[in-house]
């Protein structure tokens, strides 16, 4: 599957991943905006990827990353942004959301596993009670949060006014 094809409406994730219960197959759920990838991005979603045996991750739209993180933001547009996580080896599936949270999403889809970064727990996960109502479970990946697309952009803007 190419990197484009990788990125799909949630609905036709839906349905895959219909047919991969019936293989027998497990799922993860990522997500985030990752604005400005960066390596910390990169281990936060193999980790998830090693909790199961397909990853679909949720990138945040222009509109909900701006909602999230503020008006100046995004640095790179949604289309961008998903390409971007689909080239990944580790992602299997992308899908873009409007909307304030993943809980959508954790409904129509439900992930074996919903997976977060280390500024999390697993009961500090906001979708938690959500993914456990069926019977799913929370997951924490990732290396220290040691690495931030607001420190990145901030490095990158005292470089510029050198």
């Amino acid at each position: 599957m190419s990197t484009l094809e990788k990125i799909q409406p949630l609905v036709s994730i839906v349905e895959a991943r219909e047919r991969w219960r019936a293989e027998g197959r497990t799922v993860a759920l990522a997500n985030g905006v990752f604005d400005l990838l960066h390596v910390g991005h990169v281990r936060y979603l193999e980790g998830a990827r090693a909790l199961a045996d397909v990853l679909v991750v949720a990138v945040n739209s222009d509109a909900s990353t701006r909602a999230y993180k503020g008006p100046g933001r995004p640095y790179i547009p949604e289309a961008e942004r998903a390409e971007l996580v689909a080239a990944l080896s580790c992602t299997d599936r992308v899908v873009v959301f409007d909307e304030p949270n993943v809980r959508g999403i954790i409904r129509a889809l439900k992930p074996d596993v919903h997976v977060k970064g280390t500024d999390y727990t697993p009961d500090s996960i906001p979708e938690a009670d959500e993914v456990r109502a069926y019977g799913g479970r929370t997951a924490v990946s990732g290396d220290p949060k040691d690495h931030s697309t607001t420190d990145l952009a901030r490095r990158l803007g005292r470089e510029g006014a050198k």
